[in-house]
C-alpha cells in the first residue's frame, strides 16, 4: 500500500500560479497511477488530471487544459500539479489519489487535500 502526503496550500491572486506536490511512501511509487481531483465549496469532488507510471500518458479534465499540468518524480516519489492562471472557479480542495491501473483506475489511496483558494 501507499501513503500519500500532500503540500500545504496558500491563497492565490487571479492569475497567478501554485504548484501542489504528493509525496507518497510504503510502496514503490512508479507502481500507481496518481490522479488529482478537487472539490469545491458545495459540489460534487471532480476529476482534474492524471498521469500513469512511467509519467509517459496524462490526461486532463477540459476546463483545466492548457492551464494545468501533472507530473511525477518517480525518484522522488512525488507527483505534482502545476496550476497557472488560476480562476476563482478553481478554489476548492485539491486531493491527489493513487490507483494501479491508469486506463480504467480505481483510485484506493488518497492524500489529506490541500485546500486552493484564488482570490480576486
Amino acid at each position: 500500500q501507499v501513503q500519500l502526503v500532500q503540500s500545504e496550500g496558500r491563497l492565490v491572486q487571479v492569475g497567478g500560479s501554485l504548484r501542489v506536490s504528493c509525496v507518497a511512501s510504503g510502496d514503490r511509487f512508479s507502481a500507481y497511477a496518481v490522479g488529482w481531483f478537487r472539490q469545491a465549496p458545495r459540489k460534487e469532488r471532480e476529476f482534474v488530471a492524471a498521469i500513469s507510471w512511467g509519467g509517459g500518458s496524462t490526461k486532463y479534465a477540459d476546463s483545466v487544459k492548457g492551464r494545468f499540468t501533472i507530473s511525477r518524480d518517480n525518484d522522488k516519489s512525488t507527483a505534482y500539479l502545476q496550476m497557472n492562471s488560476l480562476q476563482p472557479e478553481d478554489t476548492g480542495v485539491y486531493y491527489c489519489a493513487a490507483a494501479y491501473d491508469y486506463d480504467v483506475p480505481t483510485y484506493n489511496w488518497w492524500g489529506q487535500g490541500t485546500q486552493v483558494t484564488v482570490s480576486s
